[in-house]
């Protein structure tokens, strides 16, 4: 018989969006993203859903958010719904969010291009790599540094 899930309590704090993740080794809930706005917290959702899948394993999630200043527990994010792409410029998300994420794409190239042994890059190959990261989604960016640490012997 399967075990049943506990329910996922409200998070603390003021009312933002907030998803939670259930663990079921230890059945509690985990604050996994945060945000005074809904888009950032639903592609760390499908974000995270799909590294939890590629496990093996199945993703519980709750998705809260205000409404009318209160805390409401939405929907469910389906989790095989594919995540939404990063925001579109010009959208009510900071700037700030737009360029953590590059950020964190840039991040990742640099790690595959160390790992595949590329480590004195001059000022032109970090440029080159901030276009790709300012150009590619998420999953892409991936993928080619999952091609860069193959090509460097996993070193």
């Amino acid at each position: 018989m399967e075990k049943q899930r506990s329910r996922c309590p409200r998070p603390p704090g003021a009312p933002r969006w907030v998803a939670m993740f259930h663990e079921p080794t230890r059945d509690t809930w985990t604050v996994a993203a945060e945000s005074p706005y809904q888009g950032p917290v639903r592609y760390a959702v499908g974000d995270m859903t799909r590294t939890v899948r590629a496990r093996g394993d199945e993703a519980a999630v709750a998705l809260w958010g205000p409404e009318d200043g209160a805390w409401r527990l939405f929907d469910t994010p389906s989790a095989t719904a594919p995540a939404p792409e990063r925001p579109a410029p010009g959208s009510p998300e900071p700037a700030r969010l737009v360029e953590r994420m590059t950020d964190r794409r840039h991040q990742v190239l640099m790690a595959g291009l160390s790992t595949a042994g590329l480590y004195d890059l001059g000022p032109e190959d970090d440029a080159a790599v901030r276009a790709l990261a300012e150009r590619l989604d998420e999953p892409t960016v991936r993928r080619v540094a999952h091609w860069l640490s193959a090509a460097g012997g996993g070193r």
